[in-house]
């Protein structure tokens, strides 16, 4: 079984925040607190070690108590630039994530995703959820061996940049979780407003 203290959780918040206006997402207040300490706080009893991947307003995300590491590749690249820097900083065997706006994120997450990369000796599990009669993945929210590291930096040295063309290189499993609101994620302020009056 994979120990809890073996799985280091990795907030993304690195991203441009284009589609709310270019606002840092992770900084957006949801009930009180900013949207990544919410996800701080849900994905911490899970996993071993936290931290953050953020490129700017790094006071910010330092001042929410866990350390904050900004992407190695210049440009705001995307999710896999903040999967490489915490594989990089990553000192347990594996490495889960998450990203900042989904603050219902679930609190099985890493157990189930721990247990499938176990179970059918994966490198990395992704979770997916069922939407309109087929499962979509949510490759995001991801469990993974830290020595997939050597496969991310030859994928992106070579200009890669998307997730699924990477994990496809990987022996993956999608693991199917039946809330897919759990995995709902505030990308614009009115999905944020919407968030806030479900929750």
């Amino acid at each position: 079984m994979i120990e809890k203290s073996d799985i280091t959780g990795l907030v993304l918040a690195g991203g441009r925040g284009t589609r709310m206006g270019g606002v840092d997402k992770g900084l957006q207040t949801h009930l009180g607190m900013p949207l990544a300490m919410h996800a701080l706080l849900r994905l911490g009893p899970q996993v071993g070690e936290l931290m953050i991947n953020a490129n700017r307003n790094l006071g910010a995300y330092e001042s929410l108590g866990v350390p904050v590491w900004p992407d190695a590749l210049p440009d705001y690249p995307g999710p896999l630039a903040g999967f490489l820097t915490g594989l990089e900083r990553c000192e347990t065997p594996y490495l889960a994530t998450v990203p900042c706006d989904s603050p219902n994120l679930p609190q099985d997450l890493v157990a189930r995703l721990a247990a499938a990369v176990e179970s059918e000796d994966a490198e990395l599990a992704m979770a997916a959820t069922h939407e309109g009669g087929e499962l979509r993945p949510q490759p995001v929210f991801c469990l993974m061996r830290a020595n997939v590291l050597e496969s991310l930096v030859r994928f992106t040295t070579a200009g890669g940049r998307k997730i699924d063309a990477w994990t496809a290189t990987l022996r993956t499993i999608a693991v199917p979780f039946d809330d897919a609101q759990a995995f709902f994620n505030a990308n614009t302020l009115a999905e944020l407003h919407q968030l806030q009056r479900s929750d």
